[in-house]
């Protein structure tokens, strides 16, 4: 079959309302906002963005409702070049919702965040054509059976599948971490599950006959991982850079990943360039604002100080 996409993403989407204050008030006190923006973020939406900007053809094909905020995500990824013509329309469905206070003064933030009560993809999209359509699937811990059914299409397709996991405590969690080829998860999460707190032991331990790589994320100190047939997990050197926000870099770790493997790269060569992404996202504000592009991605590679 003909492939539409290199990427589809079916997890969840997220829009942040960030409320720029001098100082947060204590209770019964008015404040003046200085400044207020409006983000899309969400584990998947933000891997797709990521993807989208290294040049792979992406679409999202979760579910999300009629509001105005599924709309605003809608808008969002489109310009992002996102495909949205597989998404699923149901009217419990939409992006989680977060309003986010930040204290200019002593640097914290304080998060108010509203759940939809239908997340990822439904039990009608995508469908096993569209899966099949897609070099790689992207998914996370949201949507239950139905991220399943999607998984087992995908299998059945020889379509990859890349997970991000980040809860256990959702609807069919192992069921989806036993489906996922390639298991990217953060170093904390990596020691939760399968009781190994060394990064290296934790991603021998959850590497599987079944999966083709597991990627354990440290932040600063890089990564640990391992794929099939290999006797022994591989640290991979973080990029170093000065970081001044790292949301959603670990989504763009992700998207990268994910838009290397369906060009046909290599294990090494995924998470080289999916490094290189998060760290250049980590030099720069805000979410999805930050994500580089190919470009910017290759210019840095090609530097004697891009090299970890």
């Amino acid at each position: 079959m003909q492939k539409r996409w290199d990427v589809l993403g079916v997890g969840c989407t997220a829009v942040d309302d960030l409320l720029y204050v001098q100082s947060y008030p204590p209770a019964d006190a008015k404040v003046a906002v200085e400044r207020r923006e409006r983000q899309c973020g969400g584990l998947t939406a933000t891997a797709l963005v990521a993807a989208a900007r290294q040049g792979a053809q992406c679409a999202y094909a979760g579910a999300l409702g009629e509001d105005e905020l599924s709309l605003f995500v809608l808008a969002a990824m489109t310009r992002e070049r996102v495909d949205v013509s597989p998404v699923g329309h149901h009217d419990q469905a939409g992006p989680f919702h977060s309003t986010i206070i930040v204290d200019q003064t002593a640097h914290t933030r304080n998060i108010f965040f509203q759940s939809p009560a239908v997340v990822g993809p439904i039990a009608t999209t995508p469908t096993d054509e569209q899966v099949r359509a897609a070099r790689v699937l992207l998914i996370d811990h949201y949507g239950g059976l139905s991220t399943v059914r999607v998984q087992k299409a995908a299998r059945d397709a020889g379509v990859s599948i890349v997970a991000d996991l980040e809860r256990e405590d959702c609807p069919q969690f192992q069921e989806i971490l036993r489906l996922s080829d390639h298991l990217i998860i953060s170093q904390r999460f990596a020691a939760k599950i399968s009781e190994c707190p060394a990064p290296a032991d934790a991603a021998a331990a959850l590497l599987r006959p079944e999966n083709q790589a597991v990627v354990v994320t440290c932040g600063p100190q890089g990564c640990w991982a391992i794929g099939r047939g290999q006797s022994q997990p591989r640290h991979f050197p973080a990029f170093a850079v000065d970081a001044v926000d790292t949301t959603g870099c670990g989504d763009t770790f992700h998207g990268v990943y994910a838009a290397e493997l369906a060009r046909g790269a290599s294990l090494a060569q995924c998470i080289r360039r999916a490094s290189a992404a998060a760290a250049l996202k980590a030099t720069c504000r805000g979410g999805q604002k930050g994500i580089p592009t190919r470009d910017v991605v290759d210019r840095f590679l090609q530097t004697s100080e891009g090299h970890a």
